[in-house]
């Protein structure tokens, strides 16, 4: 029997090539190749600054930070993402307004934004969930109307294009994540993207402690020791092996995510031919990164649930995913009165979705090998 992981990091030699090359340099922290890193993902994305932080969350803390987030502030966030989405809102004792999804894309419904905002609201934190875009056009004329922030998670969305533009390019801020399952993975590791400079150098400093300068500034042979703490920071910063991992996957970035884009039209052409199952579906104006491929169940048509269908494909060797349990059903956001019955259509998706491996160093024969096993196992179970 085959065993096909959830997921593989595609890491080759030009990746070794690069960690090693820090190794023996000896420079292990923030240093030339994490400045190479920004300089070269600030050119891929097209946005005037990019800065290094060692995750996602970081970025979106500094984020919230550096627009000003209060105490009891309102921040809308979607009912269908990580935690982290929310948990930073929470850093502040902010309140996260959770916006119902889109069944179909499982993204923030942006019809129902203006509904929830009040004189409290701070800012919006749109997901780009599994690498497909938010409807942003719609979603920055609100901003606007109603004088918000935009932070953009694009934890899920590297390389992914809304009308033709880069997503990295619309919001105030945007994080990007590098952790060990993304499209492009440095283990862990983070990367803020914005056209105000303002915003960039704060978050420079604040990455690291809130001083003046960092290490390669005070430690190299181009630096000086003295420094000074411009701001009460964190230890937020990313590394130059991280940073190495990074420049040599940005290189094949684009070919990482055309493989994955054909496995995405793999799964969907087949899978659309069996009526118990709901293929992801990404809108005409925009691409998805395919970061994941959340397949959906038409369980009025099946006799089994969620759960059992991922156990039989688990009998088959085949590993999967559920992106994501709500944020609403965890204990600690339902101590603060978030309640299941105001979510409908997240409910929906939560109960059906399933999210398959899809990852560059996939054979054809694994590929296949997934979809022979997602339909028999539809069929099998047909009610």
């Amino acid at each position: 029997m085959k065993q096909i992981s959830f997921h593989k990091p595609y890491i080759t030699q030009e990746e070794i090539n690069e960690v090693i090359d820090s190794l023996k340099k000896g420079w292990l922290t923030y240093g030339k190749k994490s400045i190479e890193f920004e300089k070269q993902f600030q050119n891929y994305i097209g946005s005037k600054f990019a800065v290094a932080v060692n995750s996602c969350t970081a970025c979106l803390h500094l984020a919230l930070k550096i627009i000003g987030l209060q105490e009891n502030d309102e921040v809308l966030v979607p009912t269908i993402t990580f935690v982290a989405t929310a948990e930073v809102v929470r850093y502040f004792n902010a309140k996260p307004i959770m916006v119902d999804v889109e069944k179909d894309t499982h993204l923030m419904d942006i019809s129902k934004i203006e509904g929830l905002i009040t004189k409290r609201t701070k800012a919006i934190i749109p997901v780009h969930y599994a690498g497909q875009p938010v409807d942003l056009e719609p979603l920055m004329d609100i901003a606007k109307k109603y004088n918000l922030y935009v932070i953009e998670d694009a934890a899920h969305a590297l390389p992914a294009w809304y009308k033709g533009k880069k997503i990295g390019t619309f919001g105030d801020i945007t994080c990007f994540s590098f952790y060990a399952t993304k499209t492009l993975a440095t283990g862990e590791g983070g990367m803020a993207t914005t056209d105000n400079e303002e915003f960039a150098e704060k978050i420079r400093i604040l990455r690291l402690h809130g001083i003046s300068k960092d290490a390669w500034k005070r430690y190299s042979a181009e630096g000086d020791w003295e420094y000074d703490v411009l701001d009460l920071g964190y230890k937020y910063n990313i590394t130059d092996i991280q940073s190495a991992l990074g420049l040599a996957q940005l290189k094949k970035l684009e070919f990482m995510w055309q493989k994955r884009e054909r496995i995405a039209e793999v799964y969907t052409k087949h899978f659309s031919e069996v009526e118990e199952l709901i293929p992801y579906k990404v809108k005409k104006d925009r691409l998805s990164s395919w970061h994941l491929y959340p397949l959906k169940l038409r369980l009025e048509a099946l006799k089994i649930d969620r759960n059992r269908f991922i156990e039989e494909l688990k009998k088959r060797g085949i590993h999967t995913s559920v992106h994501f349990i709500p944020l609403y059903r965890f204990t600690y956001y339902r101590k603060l009165g978030y309640k299941v019955e105001d979510y409908p259509n997240s409910e929906w998706v939560f109960k059906r979705i399933i999210s398959l491996p899809i990852y560059p160093s996939m054979t054809d024969e694994e590929v296949y090998y997934v979809v022979e096993n997602v339909t028999d196992i539809a069929r099998k179970f047909k009610r």
